[in-house]
């Protein structure tokens, strides 16, 4: 497994690479979660590359850019375990030089869900990941459905700016207990851990309800908000939208997106389901 450290060396690689390329962006701290996308993508590519950069503009002020966990060496050890044929690990020097001021916006869908609580974080998330697409130039880029908003987002901005390859979105992987896998999850003690559990159920209950005949938007969220009462220290939203543009519903009469944000203890978790009528 080759790893490139600089924008060359990426393009060198590319050039060498004569069949189909899979590509997963993270921002390291890689668990098995990142470990399904990077076998998809083995098995559905002639060579993968895996990219690992904490992304600066993504994280608003207060937020965790700093202690977020960064464990390069497992990181590697792992993409080679998984049959990633390079991993490329930039800094934030070779991807915001001095100068840079060039934003990708996503007008709309970038708006709600995390969006509204995390100012410009998908303007940082498009940027970087636009950057990416234009270095490595994947046939196929894999991403989680844990991260729901994200995959609808960058699908749309792939699809309007004419980008050359296939977004894909895979499965969420949990732990057996329901918690979708996540690097944040390393911030959880004991009790806290725990308690994050309530999130999973939350989106339970909703699918619980509609698996019994109710439809209606308002009520199903109120499921999920009784499942999170006292178990979770914070909800930042409780959604349930269209699943293909994040259009408002009243009613889930077409797959339509449940969507949580909540906090436990300082962390601030998301997951979601498709709820399919």
């Amino acid at each position: 497994m080759e790893q490139l450290a600089s924008i060359d060396a990426v393009r060198r690689y590319r050039k060498a690479v004569s069949g189909s390329l899979g590509f997963v962006p993270t921002m390291g701290a890689l668990h098995e979660g990142h470990a399904v996308l990077i076998r998809r993508s083995t098995a559905e590519n002639d060579a993968t590359v895996v990219s690992i950069f904490v992304n600066p503009t993504q994280f608003g002020p207060g937020e965790d850019l700093h202690k977020y966990p960064r464990t390069l060496e497992a990181d590697l050890e792992l993409c080679a375990r998984e049959g990633a044929a390079a991993v490329f690990t930039p800094n934030s020097a070779m991807m915001y030089p001095a100068g840079f001021t060039t934003w990708v916006n996503v007008d709309g869908l970038a708006d709600k869900l995390c969006g509204r609580s995390r100012q410009n974080h998908f303007r940082g998330v498009c940027t970087v990941v636009a950057k990416l697409f234009n270095l490595v130039a994947p046939t196929r880029a894999y991403f989680g459905q844990k991260d729901a908003q994200q995959a609808i987002v960058l699908t749309r901005m792939a699809r309007d700016l004419d980008m050359p390859l296939e977004v894909i979105t895979c499965p969420t992987v949990r732990e057996t207990d329901g918690l979708a896998l996540s690097s944040r999850n390393r911030y959880l003690d004991p009790r806290n851990r725990q308690r994050a559990r309530s999130i999973y159920k939350a989106l339970q209950a909703a699918e619980t309800g509609l698996a019994a005949g109710e439809t209606d938007v308002a009520t199903l969220k109120r499921a999920c908000w009784a499942e999170l009462d006292g178990n979770v220290d914070r909800v930042d939203y409780v959604e349930i939208l269209a699943a293909d543009d994040l259009g408002a519903l009243e009613a889930v009469d077409k797959p339509a997106l449940c969507a949580i944000a909540a906090f436990v203890g300082s962390t601030r978790l998301i997951d979601n389901v498709i709820l399919a009528p």
